[in-house]
């Protein structure tokens, strides 16, 4: 009797729902690494398709792939980096669109799940516009003088720089790369989580066999579909703020004042 009551408990979602089966080649392909080729795939094909037969008055998917490169090289090449923004262009929308796309998958039905939730994956996009930004600071004002510049403040009385040098230190080269990737995870990851309380939750409350319970069970369907929509907002809201926040670093290290 006590095993049959332990079977029928529910056991609500935790951590274990993020470690998804391989699906092929051992531990090599897992749902999470196919969903990021596929969003590798759209980028390019995308783009591909968009430009294959460029016009002078475009065509909807020239037009749709115009105004995603428009947005990011004006909103954010341009208006954060400044000048030197329109070379990175290319690289912030292909970052944007890839973000955006993984992140999507989390409302996408079959996929259900953004590849961003696993921290995998966030740190190797952090850790890409960490070099980034290190190589373009070093490149332009040498190794010297880009420790210098960033580790020590001009202006500041030398005695302050005992205490302001490990914090400039801390922020530049450990919390940018850590709260970047941190922040685009713990989002997808609470995310994915809230739609697996409510949805899982629905399916218990209905098959309660008591009618309140039942009637909470669509009420948690109702907020599944409201946090799905909501999910979707900030789907597209991280990948922009990843997209903002790398052109900030980037322009900092281009960057000819602290």
């Amino acid at each position: 009797m006590g095993d049959q009551v332990l079977a029928d408990t529910p056991f609500p979602p935790s951590v274990e729902d993020f470690y998804l089966p391989s699906i092929a080649f051992g531990s090599w392909v897992t749902k999470f690494s196919l969903l990021v080729w596929l969003a590798v795939a759209f980028v390019i094909i995308f783009f591909l398709v968009a430009y294959r037969n460029p016009k002078l008055v475009p065509t909807k998917g020239q037009w749709l792939a115009e105004s995603a490169y428009g947005f990011i090289r004006d909103g954010v090449a341009k208006e954060v980096i400044g000048s030197d923004g329109l070379r990175f262009a290319p690289y912030l929308t292909s970052l944007f669109l890839f973000i955006f796309m993984a992140n999507i998958f989390g409302v996408i039905p079959l996929a259900q799940i953004s590849p961003m939730a696993h921290i995998a994956y966030p740190i190797v996009l952090a850790l890409s516009t960490y070099v980034l930004y290190l190589y373009l600071g070093i490149k332009k004002h040498g190794l010297g003088g880009y420790l210098k510049d960033r580790l020590f403040p001009p202006g500041a009385p030398w005695p302050l720089y005992v205490l302001l040098t490990p914090i400039e230190f801390t922020q530049y080269f450990i919390t940018q790369p850590l709260t970047l990737a941190v922040r685009l995870f713990a989002n997808m990851f609470a995310g994915h989580l809230i739609l697996l309380v409510f949805t899982l939750g629905g399916f218990v409350l209905l098959g309660s066999g008591n009618i309140a319970l039942a009637a909470a069970g669509f009420i948690s369907f109702g907020m599944a579909i409201v946090m799905t929509l909501f999910e979707a907002i900030v789907a597209i809201l991280q990948a922009y703020v990843f997209v903002v926040l790398t052109a900030s670093y980037i322009q900092v290290s281009l960057s000819d004042e602290h």
